[in-house]
């Protein structure tokens, strides 16, 4: 393989942007070629020399193959493969840094990793990555209310939903919230948006071996709150949203039940048919058994995930 500094200058200023996720691409396929397991040690020195650029890049790159839960940084001892390298897509390197990062951050707070308190440049030490990198999703935690800046310097975690208990009893409020939602009066959802849900319902239905579940929980969560929004009353649009951004951390820990995904989402669209029907009280009974229900299949994986550990 060319190195870096020999890529033509046209692609090679598209490359610098994004080197980190260029380079992990790239590491991933030489992981491959010496068909390493889970548990190999990598050496940071071996990779640079390969790709004939610096220790800096290599670094970065790993801390990005990292993100994607295909490697782990172990501390004093470097990185180690965690997943077989075949079983990791290129679509799980490229996309989703962010996203990926923000799941760090808030596993190592509900497991007390990091403290209460904390400041961009530890987190910038810790995780490896750009303090842009980093203040982008402070702020995003920050405005779904379990983050506040502090007078002067650092930030500060505020409670969030890290017991079962706590976890139901958000159900439990959406439960009375979001068919209250389609009671109100006035209550409107444009043809449109029905149409595009629907699609992207069905979809789900017919092929959720498509969809991490990170994008599954935000295609659902996404889906609610629409429902919601179309009431028109802000309040409860305030309302769901804070619940569900709190909801997802410690719904992302525990494994989907696939099986129950379909049903789930045929739900959605017998919501949504309701709803473009004009059948507004049906559609809010509805929705009090598709929320009992989801309680009841997703509470049990959260629970079990916290009794695990």
């Amino acid at each position: 393989m060319a190195p870096f500094d020999s890529v033509p200058r046209r692609s090679r200023v598209k490359s610098r942007g994004s080197l980190p996720t260029w380079l992990a691409a790239r590491i991933l396929e030489r992981l491959r070629e010496l068909g390493l397991a889970p548990g190999a040690h990598i050496t940071e020195q071996a990779l640079a020399d390969h790709f004939q650029v610096s220790r800096t890049p290599v670094r970065m790159a790993l801390a990005h193959l990292a993100d994607a839960g295909a490697v782990e940084r172990r501390p004093h001892r470097g990185y180690f493969v965690i997943r077989p390298p075949a079983a990791v897509s290129e679509t799980e390197v490229a996309a989703g840094d962010d996203d990926r990062l923000y799941y760090r951050v808030a596993e190592d707070r509900l497991n007390g990793r990091i403290g209460a308190r904390v400041t961009e440049a530890q987190l910038v030490r810790r995780y490896r990555v750009p303090r842009t990198r980093i203040a982008a999703v402070l702020a995003k935690i920050a405005q779904e209310g379990w983050l506040e800046r502090l007078p002067g310097h650092g930030w500060a975690f505020l409670p969030m939903l890290d017991s079962v208990k706590a976890y139901e009893e958000g159900y439990r409020f959406r439960a009375i919230i979001e068919p209250a939602a389609l009671r109100q009066p006035g209550y409107r959802l444009a043809p449109e948006a029905i149409a595009r849900s629907r699609a992207l319902q069905r979809e789900l239905v017919e092929h959720d071996e498509r969809f991490t579940d990170a994008q599954i929980f935000q295609i659902g969560a996404a889906f609610h709150e629409m429902l919601v929004a179309a009431s028109g009353n802000a309040f409860l649009v305030d309302a769901i949203r804070r619940v569900n951004s709190l909801r997802r951390l410690l719904e992302y820990r525990a494994k989907r039940n696939r099986d129950k995904i379909a049903q789930q989402h045929r739900e959605h669209i017998q919501l949504l048919d309701l709803i473009g029907a004009g059948k507004m009280e049906q559609a809010a009974r509805l929705m009090e058994k598709h929320l009992e229900l989801a309680l009841k299949t997703q509470g049990a994986l959260v629970a079990a995930k916290k009794r695990g550990g």
